[in-house]
């Protein structure tokens, strides 16, 4: 992994899962433009993010038996179509297919991480897959910004050219970049689905750090859905693009990721993912005891994405030194594991908004860290210590 291809591999992981959130802020103009409400426009958002569920089950694990040099190409190729769908779509129901389909293909990041971690030097994977990570957030985070700012000039559907494009340049450079790998050990595609459920089943280790992760980012989205009922509510009564801005302050998790990925090379996995497990805790009593300030809701939010994107590098980094003939599959977990935890973070941060307001989402968002933390101390000294001879693998 040299230094250019890490850029490549990052560039081209951040544009792949921005192509999920291109239709945020774009919503309004999409119910518009095809006469349909802005409520049922919401579909879109959703229905994209059920096919990208359905491509880390589906599509994924054939990292682990296909060749990459072909495979990630040729799904960014089969994204750039979905795209160009959803950019001429001639009604809803038509973009709705279409954004299922950009949701299902666009999962190159997640194949992208994995072949890094086989291809880096162990010294480095920590550092290398860090940098990677960033990459996915940072397109994750400024996504919505550069969708509202190309739909502000050329409108909505251009958005998704400009996806589409971008997607085909980096199939094109990712096809160079890749460089020759062995043949792997062919599959039956049953199987290998299968053998995602048994991988997990087979390590302790990884079944606690999807635990811990699955709970982490269900903190995570409690948190941000959460900000948007306090923020958009008296006293402050912040615009949707003021709300929106406050995702910038996320790029410090970014930096956090990938520097944050050397930790594990030195050897501090373990005692690093517990830090950043207490700086999220800390988050949550800073945001709560100054849930009327915005300079302190805005030091929670930088708190929080610093330990919760640590906390991920570190339990990603450590799934690929558990099994390396496995690692796309145990990525597939790994994303899966932290949708769900995600999906039942978002549903329940409305629950305890009601119960209690901002008040009890913070407690109840420290009740899951506490939970989480609870789980690392227990399992630090085995389970989550990885044997030598495979972390060098």
């Amino acid at each position: 992994m040299t230094t250019g291809r890490t850029v490549l591999f990052a560039v081209a992981g951040g544009a792949a899962v921005g192509n999920l959130y291109w239709a945020q802020p774009l919503l309004d103009d999409v119910a518009a433009d095809l006469g349909t409400s802005s409520a049922l426009a919401g579909l879109l958002v959703t229905l994209t993010q059920v096919g990208y569920a359905l491509g880390i089950l589906l599509v994924v694990p054939l990292g682990d038996v296909l060749d990459r040099r072909r495979l990630v190409p040729g799904v960014l190729l089969a994204s750039a179509v979905a795209l160009v769908g959803a950019a001429v779509a001639p009604g809803f129901a038509t973009l709705l297919v279409a954004l299922a389909l950009v949701g299902t293909t666009t999962v190159a990041g997640q194949l992208l991480i994995p072949l890094a971690g086989d291809l880096a030097d162990p010294a480095a994977r920590g550092r290398v897959v860090g940098t990677i990570a960033s990459g996915v957030l940072t397109g994750i985070l400024l996504s919505r910004t550069v969708s509202g700012v190309i739909a502000g000039f050329a409108g909505w559907r251009t958005v998704y050219v400009v996806a589409a494009v971008a997607a085909v340049v980096l199939a094109v450079l990712l096809r160079r970049a890749i460089p020759e790998l062995p043949p792997r050990e062919r599959v039956a595609y049953p199987r290998l689905i299968g053998s995602v459920f048994r991988a997990v089943g087979a390590h302790r280790a990884v079944r606690v750090t999807l635990v811990i992760s699955a709970a982490v980012f269900a903190v995570f989205t409690m948190f941000w859905t959460s900000l948007t009922f306090l923020l958009s509510a008296p006293p402050y009564g912040w615009s949707t693009t003021a709300i929106g801005a406050v995702g910038l302050v996320g790029l410090a998790g970014a930096v956090a990721a990938q520097r944050v990925g050397r930790l594990h090379d030195r050897g501090w996995s373990v005692p690093v993912t517990g830090g950043a497990l207490v700086l999220v805790l800390v988050s949550l009593v800073v945001a709560g005891l100054g849930a009327g300030s915005v300079p302190v809701v805005l030091v929670a939010v930088l708190l929080l994405d610093v330990g919760v994107q640590a906390t991920n590098v570190l339990n990603q980094t450590r799934l690929f030194a558990i099994d390396p003939a496995a690692r796309s599959r145990l990525n597939t977990a790994f994303v899966t594991s932290n949708f769900v935890g995600g999906a039942i973070g978002s549903a329940v941060a409305g629950v305890l908004w009601n119960a209690g307001g901002w008040t009890a989402v913070t407690i109840g968002g420290s009740v899951l860290v506490g939970f989480a933390t609870t789980v690392w101390a227990v399992h630090r000294r085995r389970a989550l210590v990885v044997p030598e001879r495979t972390a060098s693998a």
